[in-house]
């Protein structure tokens, strides 16, 4: 299963909200990220730049996709993408996502 990773940062004043609402993920969004393959997925945090890893099953872009049309996955990134520094107008929270190389790994 591939690895993947990301960062970007949350606006300085809505960082504790962002965080809090990642603490108590709803059920439905777990949920729809294992359906779409997301696996070992975690979100680390420095300041309000966070970096997100994940392994997933197939196509990430198709795990996104899948993960784009689910309601209740619309809802959270609705919420959520209010709180990031990205452009909301250019994709959305999908289009932010720019896989980093991985350079290093120890299984």
């Amino acid at each position: 299963m591939a690895r993947y990773g990301w960062t970007w940062k949350v606006k300085p004043e809505r960082v504790d909200e962002y965080v809090k609402m990642h603490l108590n993920p709803w059920p439905e969004i777990m949920a729809a990220h294992s359906k779409a393959g997301f696996r070992g997925y975690s979100i680390f945090q420095s300041g309000n730049q966070f970096f997100y890893t994940f392994e997933c099953e197939g196509d990430p872009e198709r795990a996104f996709a899948e993960m784009a049309e689910d309601p209740d996955c619309v809802r959270w990134n609705n919420i959520t993408i209010t709180m990031l520094e990205i452009d909301a107008e250019n994709g959305g929270i999908a289009g932010a996502v720019r896989f980093l190389p991985e350079v290093f790994h120890l299984d």
